[in-house]
């Protein structure tokens, strides 16, 4: 009984600190929505889009860690990254440096 209270404990803080971290980027960039992807043993990302284009990732360490921190905070969550949501995305010159490094012999990543 004991080992299941540690575990429920670990996932409450893990969610109060993602929830934490989704709120401040929404904060920052005016609003967020966002959109869980499973990652297999590692977990799940939570793919954040702000309303001014801006964006970033976290990573919970389950599907369901991730879906209550996101419910949490407070965000949309989209089923995909696809169509209108996807199209908010903004990248600036670094990821179209890293881009191109990566495809066609550009510049290097690091």
């Amino acid at each position: 009984m004991a080992d299941t209270k540690q575990v429920e404990a670990k996932d409450g803080r893990e969610v109060a600190r993602l929830a934490k971290r989704i709120g401040a980027f929404s904060t920052a960039h005016g609003g967020a929505e966002g959109q869980i992807a499973y990652l297999g043993e590692r977990g799940a990302r939570i793919v954040l889009v702000g309303e001014d284009g801006g964006w970033g990732d976290l990573v919970a360490t389950s599907v369901e860690t991730a879906r209550k921190a996101v419910e949490k905070a407070g965000i949309t969550v989209h089923e995909t990254f696809d169509g209108e949501f996807a199209a908010k995305v903004r990248t600036g010159p670094y990821e179209w440096t890293r881009m191109a490094g990566i495809q066609v012999g550009g510049p290097s990543n690091t």
